[in-house]
């Protein structure tokens, strides 16, 4: 069964809901620590809609895996309506949040949110136009699991609660869910796509695929490097802290994606 609505009216319906939710977010309390100062609210409400992105796509990429199995096997061609509905959510999530960070003049502090979003929004909305590499882009919402955690991890350290006990559960699943969701299903689909595309031209396989499958191992090998970077990142700050870190991070208002 495929959608019957046209992608296009379903991207643009969910960046609407989306950039509603940012706005409602406006009128909701937040922490003290966070509310005197305007970039450390707007860091938060923003964090809070992904945090609701991650909520809705994560879990549901992976029943989308567990009621149809041929959407790990079949990247460019698996196709479900929940998968592609999935596609069509996240298209208009990455377009408003882009546009939520340069709007807001978060393009400095933001860099590495606004090169990620760069990076896989192309990819999603053309699984959401075409319907082809659905299954891509369902299984690379498994990094969502993790980002439930990451999200978690960043808002506790925006009310300076590096200290809690949540923080300090939270930090061991976020580390178990970002090797097993994010970096495994990264890795999962680089190998696939280049292992499908040198079976189809060998070692030629860089100039003889298809533009569209160089362009998305191009995104998913930038990805790869950026997810081993914050995975050292990660490691160095909550396992193996440096002196006077916290410290650090609490007199830091320029950087969105703090360690």
């Amino acid at each position: 069964m495929v959608l019957s609505p046209s992608p296009t009216l379903l991207v643009v319906v969910f960046a609407v809901a989306f950039r509603f939710l940012s706005r409602l977010l406006h009128a909701l309390p937040v922490p003290k620590l966070v509310v005197r100062d305007w970039t450390r609210t707007w860091r938060w409400r923003n964090l809070s809609v992904s945090m609701v992105h991650s909520l809705l796509t994560g879990p549901g990429a992976v029943l989308c895996v567990l009621q149809v199995p041929e959407l790990l096997t079949n990247i460019s061609e698996g196709y479900s309506t929940p998968a592609h509905l999935l596609t069509c959510i996240s298209s208009g999530y990455f377009i408003v949040d882009t546009a939520d960070i340069i709007l807001n003049g978060q393009s400095r502090a933001s860099w590495e949110f606004l090169l990620h979003h760069v990076l896989v929004t192309p990819p999603f909305v053309f699984a959401a136009f075409t319907r082809h590499y659905v299954a891509g882009g369902v299984v690379s919402l498994f990094v969502e699991v993790n980002s439930i955690f990451l999200h978690t991890r960043l808002l506790l350290k925006l009310s300076n609660a590096q200290g809690s006990t949540l923080y300090q559960v939270n930090k061991y699943l976020n580390l178990l869910t970002f090797v097993t969701f994010r970096l495994g299903a990264q890795i999962y689909l680089t190998w696939y796509l280049l292992s499908k595309m040198v079976a189809q031209h060998g070692a030629s396989f860089l100039v003889a695929s298809s533009v569209t499958d160089t362009l998305i191992l191009i995104s998913l090998s930038t990805v790869d490097c950026m997810i081993f970077v914050y995975l050292y990142r990660l490691m160095r700050t909550d396992f193996f802290p440096r002196r006077k870190t916290h410290l650090v991070l609490q007199e830091n208002h320029t950087k969105f994606l703090n360690d």
